[in-house]
């Protein structure tokens, strides 16, 4: 993990303190990054790949992340679609790679033969890649020693189903005999998908199963798993960006485009009252979906969830 300047360390501090003293997250410390809705795959549970939105000019998706380095975010997620069909790729993440933030990047694998991998190390954190039945390639987990010789930290994210909770063990396991990490996150029920969304009390038993018998594997925080078993348990702690610089908020599943990071400072809208309602809707939402970004973001509020979010990273 990089060494950010102090300075971003205390802002964090005090946008958090900040989030305390108003009983609401205002400020936000990580996002995704949407930066194509273009993808290889059709996954069934996903309806990115349906959307149209246009991608940004790299101009563009560079000014998206300079507004986001002079914002309390201190984790950037660089997502789709797949980012790897975007052949500008290399200047984006050298971009953002000079920022004062983390970056991780989420790739479903199909496109890394094709790519300079080991150069797009250089500028990643940590790299993610989905690997579970519905991206189609479990045949990765084969290739995780060679995923780790790309340099960043490795991650594997994997995607359960109410049908492929019961498979999740030996997935696990490969990545605990790899001394890798994962991230196990339940597939939500999004807009115009069919409902794969598994048992949430059957899916968080299973983790905190999993989380003993592998140590130091799943990252998956704690307060995730208790957080969508509320009755409301999401956060504007986290927010998602679209491919072209709109701001989902309160949150991808029931926000608007209030928003665009290409124009003025993010900051200065998340005081707006616009942002203030937005942010009572989210409160008052029933419709609990387990979004994992949105579930997972007491990690950074929490003691115990940001040690069970960590402590793979630290005790490995």
């Amino acid at each position: 993990m990089k060494k950010l300047p102090l300075s971003k360390y205390l802002q964090t501090v005090r946008y958090a303190a900040a989030n305390y003293l108003a009983r609401e997250s205002i400020y936000p410390f990580y996002a995704s990054f949407k930066v194509t809705h273009i993808c290889s795959l059709k996954c069934d549970f996903c309806n990115v790949w349906k959307e149209k939105t246009p991608d940004l000019s790299t101009k563009d998706a560079c000014r998206v992340i300079d507004n986001i380095a002079q914002s309390s975010i201190i984790v950037l997620s660089l997502e789709g679609g797949d980012p790897l069909v975007r052949k500008d790729l290399g200047e984006i993440l050298k971009h953002a790679s000079q920022k004062p933030f983390y970056l991780f990047f989420t790739t479903n694998g199909h496109l890394l033969d094709k790519r300079p991998m080991t150069e797009y190390g250089k500028y990643i954190d940590y790299l993610h890649i989905s690997i579970d039945e519905g991206h189609g390639n479990l045949a990765f987990f084969d290739r995780l020693p060679e995923f780790q010789s790309y340099g960043p930290e490795i991650c594997i994210q994997i995607v359960v189903t109410k049908d492929t909770l019961s498979a999740l063990e030996a997935k696990v396991k490969r990545v605990y005999e790899m001394n890798a990490r994962t991230v196990v996150m339940p597939a939500c029920h999004l807009d115009n998908t069919d409902d794969y969304y598994p048992d949430p009390e059957k899916f968080r038993d299973e983790i905190i199963r999993l989380k003993k018998k592998y140590p130091n594997t799943i990252t998956t925080p704690r307060g995730f798993l208790d957080n969508i078993n509320k009755e409301h348990g999401c956060s504007t702690s986290s927010v998602i960006i679209d491919s072209d610089g709109g701001l989902f908020y309160p949150c991808r599943t029931v926000g608007e485009h209030l928003y665009n990071f290409t124009q003025g400072s993010f900051m200065e809208f998340l005081k707006t009252s616009e942002a203030q309602t937005a942010r009572r809707a989210m409160s008052d939402c029933a419709r609990n979906c387990g979004w994992y970004q949105y579930f997972a973001t007491d990690v950074f509020a929490s003691p115990r969830s940001l040690y069970s979010s960590l402590s793979p990273y630290l005790l490995k």
